[in-house]
Order: structure tokens, then C-alpha cells, then sequence
């Protein structure tokens, strides 16, 4: 038995849309959404659901968020230091769980 990390990839593909930092003008992020830059030193910005934001999952990352940024990100937006993979995997299960 073993994780076909593919699928998995193609279905938070739906729920997280990853853009690159480089060549976005004008940001699109749906209402409901909020946009977060992820990763240690090359940041990737994900578009997620608002609901993920009260998980407590996704607190721990953005308590670890203001404690290594306070209130002033160097991306300008909300910039969670984790790993991307991390993040993807959190993801995937927050919106298995919805």
C-alpha cells in the first residue's frame, strides 16, 4: 500500500490554488478566500477558504506566523514560515475534513 502523491497534489489542487510571486499584477482572490505566502526561503502564494483559519491546525501556524513576523511580514501579506510540502499536506486534510 502507498500514497500516490499525484492524486493527492491534483485535489488540493482544487481547493489551495499556488501562485508564483513572480509575475502576479493584480492579485485574484475570491470572497471567502485570503491570500498567504508559505515557505522558508522561497515563498509561493496559496489562495485558501477563510474556514481554515479557525482550525487549530492552521493556528499553530499563524501563532508561529507572529512570532517570527509580528505584525509586519516582509511579503506585505500574511506570511506563514513552514515548509510548502507541510503546508500542502495541512491543506489536503483540512478540506478532507470539510
Amino acid at each position: 500500500m502507498g500514497i500516490r502523491l499525484p492524486s493527492m497534489i491534483s485535489s488540493v489542487k482544487h481547493v489551495i490554488k499556488g501562485k508564483s510571486l513572480h509575475g502576479r499584477n493584480q492579485p485574484d482572490v475570491p470572497k471567502g478566500h485570503v491570500a498567504v505566502y508559505v515557505g522558508e526561503m522561497q515563498k509561493r502564494r496559496f489562495v485558501v477558504p477563510i474556514s481554515y483559519l479557525s482550525h487549530p491546525s492552521f493556528q499553530d501556524l499563524l501563532n508561529r506566523a507572529e512570532e517570527e513576523f509580528g505584525f509586519n511580514p516582509p511579503m506585505g501579506g500574511l506570511t506563514i514560515p513552514c515548509r510548502e510540502d507541510a503546508f500542502i499536506k495541512l491543506a489536503s486534510r483540512l478540506q478532507a475534513s470539510s
